[in-house]
């Protein structure tokens, strides 16, 4: 990561209502953020960008957030992903972290807990 650089972060969930809460919230934070409903499009763009951290839903239709995060550490296994969900379990969290997810939070979320997570996976990202 370059320094002066903005973490980059893509938000990859079909509900537009959570893209549109973590957006500004994150933008605000000082990320650089780009929001995707369509699992199609978000997985072009991380095979275009390398994103310092992916904030995915497991759980959307196309390819669920399982396939989607195993693609983007295959692209980029220093991106940090974080999982949120509607739909926690012990499996799907216990998958997860197989899989080299740096955090799971589930729905519905407070925006402090996400700004939190992402503060922990950029230190994670700069400690590297």
């Amino acid at each position: 990561m370059n320094t002066g650089q903005k973490t980059s972060i893509l938000i990859l969930d079909d509900e537009t209502i959570v893209l549109k809460r973590l957006k500004p919230a994150l933008e605000k934070a000082g990320y650089e953020v780009e929001t995707f409903t369509r699992s199609a499009e978000a997985s072009n763009r991380v095979n275009e960008k390398d994103f310092d951290i992916v904030i995915t839903d497991l759980k959307m239709e196309g390819i669920d957030g399982m396939q989607f995060l195993t693609q983007v550490k295959q692209h980029s296994p220093a991106t940090e992903i974080v999982v949120i969900t509607g739909f926690a379990t012990m499996e799907t969290a216990k998958e997860s972290f197989q899989k080299g997810v740096f955090d799971f939070l589930a729905k519905p979320f407070k925006l402090g807990e996400i700004l939190d997570t992402v503060r922990k996976a950029e230190k994670k990202i700069q400690d590297k």
